[in-house]
């Protein structure tokens, strides 16, 4: 008898795992102003990085309308997408139809697409109606064009149509030529496989300290500064004061900003990491970039740094070569600040008194769909997850037994470090480290802000081989055996357990021991004008999951924050014409 391919540990369900980089580089664009978007838009590198950065329909919808010299009917728009009218999709949402204008409106949100209202005279009934009209923003228009195209401006042409050459308009009267960023005289030993070392070397310095590695070089003080602005560390100082608040959000640290980055190294280095710097470990090399550009411009932003300039510098280098030096001439003063900056996040290699600067493959990469640069953390991730054929060894692999003894077969210090946040280690080989998951080291990570979901994902995802197979060996046996008497219930909650169910219950009970009340943000809903509207937005808020808790008696409910604006939208179509709206109360 068949039985299907139980779920691999990437696939493992992870719904208590809190995703902390929701403020993704698409987010922070789509709250710019226009007139920001019109400036970024003279970049024809910026916009090349916003068309890599969109949803493929949103890029369609573009390169469709990109050599239209006139405004389509925005009726096209649905004709250039198959509409799926299936009864199965009758009474509920359409797939396919939010997913169009889910990319409609982030085009719009970017201010690229723009809608024309026309008069004009209907065919039929020769009465005058409003034709709708969509047509791209024309600067992007043009820069995108130029970028496709390999167009290069002349010196003739407006200077606000930005080049590879040309960085930003404080340029001006500089050579166009492409060439005019290249330096003839680049150091011959400046070569990619260095460049590789370099970055792999500061990235990695940054995550030693996060984890607490003895570590000879501290990051600048502008590093660890960041790192505490954008919440993935924080001074002991910071969380005696935060458990004073119970967990409200408080923005001591963002309005003084300036004040901690005047902070001396002896203060910043006793940094502890927090639970999001603890998820920020365990993310892809791309993701854990973004996250900080991201936080880096929301500080630029408080520093007075033009933001233009800020965000044509950080796409400009996702289009430059790699191994190729560029000359600091044709940087702005901001973008000169910016690069001591970066040198210290290892995007960028700048010799001192060096008129050349370097971008690495940290830089290089930072709008592609795929990097195959991997830090010593994912490199872990990714040699579990090749299949079992191509591995050699199983170097990075953890054994944990039911009596709470790891085994973890790794000489990289980064996840011996790791390791270190929740279990307490014994010994050191050459190729391996032992130690056990105790009551107290795993009450030092939850303190520390590590959820126990957090360490039993990381458990999971860097399980040896040998307990996989053993999982899934039992997950056939079972498998089959419900099949056999027809259990159907009880096959869909079959799962994969690849740690022993003992030590995953132990490590939730000890968090229970310290969270013995639990805190959501919401809003609370009361008030209602009748049954039909209190039953009708509880219904929809049960199937879009949002509801944390209801009294049917009371004719109250409460909706968790990211899900009250959904709520509200549903609110407002539904009951439009309703003289007494439910009233949504202060967050709680």
């Amino acid at each position: 008898m068949s039985t299907p391919q139980p779920p691999s540990s990437s696939s493992l369900d992870t719904e208590e795992s809190v995703d902390f980089f929701k403020s993704t580089i698409n987010e922070y664009l789509d709250n710019l102003p226009e007139s920001v978007h019109q400036e970024l838009f003279q970049s024809r590198e910026t916009c090349l990085a916003i068309f890599r950065l969109l949803p493929a329909l949103s890029k369609f919808y573009i390169m469709a309308l990109l050599f239209h010299e006139t405004s389509a009917p925005y009726s096209d728009l649905n004709r250039w997408v198959k509409s799926n009218k299936s009864s199965e999709f009758k009474g509920h949402q359409n797939p396919t139809k939010i997913y169009q204008n889910d990319s409609i409106k982030r085009l719009k949100s970017l201010h690229i697409l723009k809608e024309i209202k026309r008069q004009m005279v209907h065919p039929i009934t020769k009465q005058p109606t409003i034709i709708i009209f969509v047509q791209l923003n024309e600067i992007f228009r043009q820069s995108l064009r130029d970028a496709l195209t390999g167009f290069l401006p002349d010196s003739t042409q407006d200077q606000s149509k930005i080049s590879l050459a040309s960085v930003n308009n404080s340029n001006k009267g500089k050579s166009n030529d492409l060439n005019s960023m290249f330096e003839d005289d680049i150091d011959n030993d400046i070569t990619i496989e260095y460049l590789d070392r370099y970055c792999l070397a500061k990235w990695e310095n940054i995550l030693h300290f996060m984890v607490g590695t003895e570590i000879k070089e501290i990051p600048s003080v502008g590093v660890l500064t960041l790192l505490r602005f954008s919440g993935l560390m924080e001074l002991p100082s910071d969380r005696e004061h935060r458990e004073a608040l119970n967990g409200m959000i408080d923005d001591t640290i963002d309005n003084n900003y300036e004040e901690d980055n005047k902070k001396s190294i002896h203060t910043l280095r006793q940094l502890l990491i927090t639970r999001t710097g603890f998820q920020f470990l365990l993310q892809e090399i791309s993701s854990q970039i973004w996250t900080l550009l991201i936080q880096y411009l929301i500080m630029a932003e408080k520093l007075k740094m033009n933001p233009v300039d800020v965000l044509n510098f950080i796409f400009l280098l996702g289009s430059l070569e790699l191994g190729q030096g560029y000359a600091i001439s044709m940087l702005s003063k901001t973008q000169l600040i910016m690069l001591d900056h970066l040198q210290d996040y290892g995007l960028i290699y700048h010799q001192k008194n060096s008129s050349v600067f370097y971008p690495t493959r940290l830089a290089t990469s930072l709008t592609s769909e795929s990097s195959s640069f991997k830090t010593a953390s994912n490199a872990i991730d990714q040699e579990i997850s090749q299949p079992r054929a191509d591995k050699e060894t199983n170097s990075g692999a953890i054994i944990i037994e039911t009596n709470f003894k790891i085994y973890c077969y790794t000489s990289s210090p980064l996840q011996i470090a790791i390791l270190n946040l929740f279990v307490h280690l014994r010994a050191r080989f050459s190729n391996m480290v032992t130690g056990v998951v105790t009551r107290d080291s795993v009450r030092s990570a939850l303190r520390n802000g590590i959820s126990s979901a957090q360490i039993i994902n990381y458990l999971e995802t860097h399980a040896h081989s040998g307990m996989i197979e053993l999982a899934e060996a039992e997950y056939n046996k079972k498998y089959e055996f419900e099949s056999s008497i027809g259990n159907m219930s009880a096959l869909e909650q079959l799962k994969l357990e690849i740690l022993p169910p003992t030590v995953i219950d132990q490590i939730k009970l000890w968090q229970l021991e310290l969270d013995r009340v639990q805190s959501f943000k919401g809003y609370l809903y009361k008030d209602f004008n009748n049954d039909f509207e209190f039953e009708k937005l509880l219904s929809y808020g049960e199937d879009i999951g949002i509801i944390i808790w209801k009294d049917k008696v009371k004719r109250k409910f409460f909706v968790s924050q990211e899900g009250n604006p959904q709520l509200i939208d549903y609110a407002n179509k539904i009951i439009r014409n309703s003289s007494n709206t439910p009233r949504a109360n202060t967050p709680a």
